[in-house]
């Protein structure tokens, strides 16, 4: 979208189809409800397009990358389909070119506030049931001096809070220096004047770097919050799905992590319906779930990719029904636990940033919060005047499942 812009093309984020001449569609491969939201949205577009809303599509990313010829065949309307590494040939097509100078330069399509900041791409694991690897390819570490100089353009920008992603966060570094180093460029994006938080996103458990959460405990602007996806608890479902990581050790990383940094809030996300999960298997899940009490926590219903190892090799397969009924129990219980975790808040002061303001309320956040995915903190707007993407203490006084309601 940078190199759009710099070759003086105007680009508009998520816009209607009779808002644009040209259309780009980038898509996701990842799961089956992603692959049809991105079918969707090309049938949609080759709808607007017949319809003479726009000239030209052009459809990039996962699943463009992965299934180029079986959409060539299926739906036509599509002027030509790109991969995930094809920047230069999508500039080409548009009649734009590449300028070298803006390589890791970028225009926001979240609120100015805050950016997603992705450190690698790739990887390198070899999860039975992922496809990522398949259309990502092996991991690749950007440089620390790469992405110090990315995080002082966006804070450069009026950017407070960089949420880092990656396909798999502590892996970062090995490629490019022969060992683990996120810890050390975490030290040096928190000494980034103008960045208030940083927040880590998909931080793989299988020799999970303690040195992290040193570093989380002792910068003042990194947030107490880690994203650990552990999918599930069953030791013969782990193997099956090449986790590299046991019960044990999943146990024993959280109360490590509880133990050093006290309020501390741990997301996950787990699987259910994987083959293999029978009443047994997901009753430990739920115990697990129930025993450890996750501040935050999503789950997918398990979904057939192919190409990977448990497509071609498990084939015991649990009915779709099955899967996610069980997934429905885990956010019962899920439920019940936040309900209990945010009852307990009432009363404290949090320190949060203003995300909007949407009807009589500011949706907030605090440090234990992401955008899109966690709880929000509402403050009525009634005789308060809050700015966007400013900093305030509130009092929590009341809350419910999924938010907090709060007071400046």
């Amino acid at each position: 979208m940078k190199q759009l812009e710099a070759n003086n093309i105007r680009v508009i984020f998520d816009s209607p189809p009779e808002k644009s001449k040209t259309a780009i569609i980038n898509t996701c491969g990842f799961i089956k409800d992603a692959k049809q939201e991105s079918i969707d949205t090309i049938l949609l577009f080759v709808k607007a397009k017949e319809e003479g809303l726009i000239r030209h599509l052009y459809v990039m990313g996962c699943l463009s990358e992965r299934y180029k010829q079986e959409l060539k065949a299926s739906i036509q309307g599509v002027d030509r389909y790109f991969g995930t590494e094809d920047i230069h040939s999508i500039l080409s097509e548009i009649g734009a070119d590449y300028k070298k100078e803006l390589a890791g330069e970028r225009l926001l399509t979240t609120p100015s506030h805050y950016a997603y900041f992705k450190i690698s791409e790739g990887c390198d694991r070899s999860c039975s049931f992922c496809a990522i690897p398949l259309m990502r390819g092996m991991h690749k570490s950007k440089s620390i001096e790469t992405l110090v100089a990315e995080a002082e353009s966006l804070s450069a920008k009026g950017v407070k809070e960089l949420i880092l992603i990656a396909q798999d966060l502590t892996y970062y570094g090995i490629d490019l220096y022969g060992r683990q180093k996120l810890a050390d460029v975490l030290k040096y994006l928190s000494d980034i004047k103008g960045i208030e938080w940083i927040r880590l996103h998909y931080a793989y458990p299988a020799n999970f770097p303690r040195s992290v959460v040193s570093v989380i405990r002792e910068r003042k602007n990194i947030c107490r919050y880690l994203d650990i996806p552990f999918q599930h608890i069953n030791d013969k479902i782990l193997r099956n799905m090449k986790r590299g990581v046991n019960k044990r050790q999943i146990y024993d990383l959280i109360g490590f992590i509880r133990d050093e940094i006290p309020g501390i809030a741990l997301r996950t996300t787990v699987m259910t319906g994987f083959p293999g999960e029978g009443k047994k298997e997901f009753e430990e899940l739920r115990k697990f779930v129930r025993d450890v009490k996750f501040d935050r926590l999503g789950v997918f219903a398990y979904s057939e990719e192919e190409g990977t190892w448990s497509a071609a090799n498990l084939k015991n397969a649990i009915p779709e029904h099955v899967k996610r009924q069980r997934a429905d129990i885990i956010m019962e219980e899920q439920m019940a636990i936040s309900k209990l975790l945010n009852n307990n808040k009432i009363g404290q002061l949090l320190k949060v940033i203003v995300d909007r303001r949407e009807g009589v309320y500011y949706i907030c956040r605090s440090e234990f919060d992401s955008p899109e995915v966690d709880d929000e903190i509402l403050v009525r707007s009634k005789n308060t005047r809050l700015e966007t993407g400013k900093f305030y203490t509130v009092r929590i006084y009341a809350a419910d499942e999924y938010d907090l309601y709060g007071e400046v």
